[in-house]
């Protein structure tokens, strides 16, 4: 091949006198003709008369242009298909910086093609120095693009549940060709865990249900406080025969009987019961599923960390603060906030602001902690649109592997993304379960179940919302007086 791209030999028998044609080209011309051979594969080669070389790699660079210019317009949703399929990142990440080397060896050839260049040193220097950074140019992102792939193909291999995963709770008919089984809703379990170092286990602090209309993705979020006592399991299930009178509030440290004591209490009260490689959240999905009514299909569990993480690689998120948001703080033990997320519009947080906002709890109770999570939820919604998600990319890549954790297959993948985009542009409706609604400490879980089954029946109707329950958009607007 180095023939055939050295001076003197020629790439296509269309002029047998280019060498001298070359010669005799002013060296602005040809250094034009360079980066123009750069920027359009094919045209460089034509300049310097290999016209049927030059076409075949112009036609061949037009192609692939037309198919990237269509996966960025109306191909978006192929191209997310493609980064949720591990066997489409493998090719990718091959293909791309193969793709890359091809461009060098055509910035090459179109160099070489051009020349003899002049002899003397500056304008050597310039000839190839310009070619090195062309070639950097077109190699690089393509590089980086086929590393991306393969870092994501571990993130789906290593985040999302494979066949040989073991759940007690996830739906078995599922299929790519049949995502939710014939069902028209698809319910989600949402929990932030305060798992780390300092801590022994993992006590879920946010327990939302997610139901989502699969067909047009109106969704309603179902916030529980964390203290709801007396959960009954779903029915039929082996935890309610283990606990026929739902998790009773007891005897000895009443924070043992909460809901979110369940992920961490229910596996070690009874090793076994559950056949799953995560018995805690299957008991706590059971659980949730138990007290609205509702069967959780999967649940996606975001250590507290990880999210302070996760909305640094989104760039942080931008929400309305109607109330000062203590940051740290405790008041039994005397100890005060490090500062203060003061009210206004718009106030973009970073992750550890964010955090705090979501999880601080100086000077506020548990049910306003849950109304600012739930805006949390629907900011990131509004934020993770794939242009943002791909330019921080790596970062939400780093993060999710680490700290992230769902029982949702591999396998639908594609169909989840199909989903979240029908989200983006639907109704979201936010249910809590307050004590204005509820009485936490002896909860009516019949009226829970008829509060549910009526808000879902009315989601992505004319009718908005029951009684209690509300747009998340107008729940979270700005509104200092609320």
């Amino acid at each position: 091949m180095s023939d055939s791209l050295g001076p003197g030999h020629s790439l296509s028998s269309d002029d047998p006198d280019e060498r001298g044609e070359n010669a005799r080209m002013p060296f602005g011309r040809a250094i034009g003709l360079t980066v123009l051979g750069a920027l359009v594969p094919g045209f460089g080669l034509i300049g310097a008369g290999r016209r049927k070389a030059g076409l075949t790699v112009l036609v061949v660079f037009l192609a692939l242009a037309g198919g990237a210019a269509y996966l960025v317009t109306s191909g978006q949703r192929t191209v997310l298909h493609w980064a949720v399929q591990p066997e489409a990142l493998q090719i990718l990440g091959i293909a791309l910086p193969a793709l890359g080397l091809a461009w060098v060896v055509v910035i090459a050839a179109t160099f070489r093609s051009l020349g003899p260049w002049p002899a003397g040193p500056v304008r050597r220097v310039v000839s190839y120095g310009l070619v090195s950074v062309l070639i950097l140019l077109a190699m690089v992102p393509l590089s980086v693009a086929g590393r991306y792939a393969l870092i994501q193909k571990g993130v789906v291999e290593h985040v999302f549940a494979d066949r040989e995963s073991r759940s007690a709770t996830r739906p078995t008919k599922v299929t790519p060709a049949d995502p939710w089984a014939g069902e028209s809703r698809v319910n989600v379990l949402l929990l932030g865990g305060d798992g780390g170092p300092d801590r022994v286990g993992v006590r879920p602090d946010t327990i939302v249900l997610a139901s989502i209309d699969t067909r047009t993705g109106a969704t309603v979020l179902f916030s529980l406080p964390r203290n709801l006592r007396y959960v009954p399991f779903a029915p039929g299930t082996a935890l309610a025969n283990a606990y026929p009178h739902g998790v009773y509030a007891g005897g000895g440290d009443q924070l043992e009987w909460m809901l979110n004591s369940i992920y961490e209490n229910v596996p070690e009260q009874n090793p076994g019961l559950l056949k799953s490689d995560n018995p805690g959240a299957d008991a706590t999905k059971l659980a949730v599923s138990g007290a609205l009514g509702l069967k959780v299909d999967y649940y996606v569990l975001v250590n507290l960390k990880g999210f302070q993480q996760l909305i640094d690689a989104l760039g942080g998120i931008t929400v309305n603060v109607n109330h000062r948001v203590a940051k740290g703080g405790e008041a039994d033990a005397g100890l005060v906030p490090g500062g203060w997320i003061e009210p206004g519009p718009d106030q973009h947080l970073d992750g550890f602001d964010a955090l705090w906002f979501a999880r601080g709890r100086y000077g506020a109770d548990d049910y306003q902690r849950m109304g600012r999570q739930r805006c949390v939820i629907q900011a990131i919604i509004d934020q993770a649109d794939p242009v943002r998600l791909t330019t921080r990319y790596e970062a939400l890549a780093r993060t999710s592997r680490d700290l992230v954790s769902t029982d949702i297959p591999a396998s639908l993948l594609p169909a989840f993304v199909d989903l979240s985009l029908r989200v983006k542009g639907a109704s979201v409706t936010s249910i809590s379960f307050t004590n204005e609604v509820i009485d936490p400490s002896l909860p009516d879980y019949e009226k829970v179940h008829s509060l549910v089954l009526e808000e879902v029946r009315a989601s992505g109707t004319s009718k908005d919302t029951s009684m209690f329950g509300t747009s998340l958009r107008d729940a979270c607007a700005y509104s200092p007086e609320g």
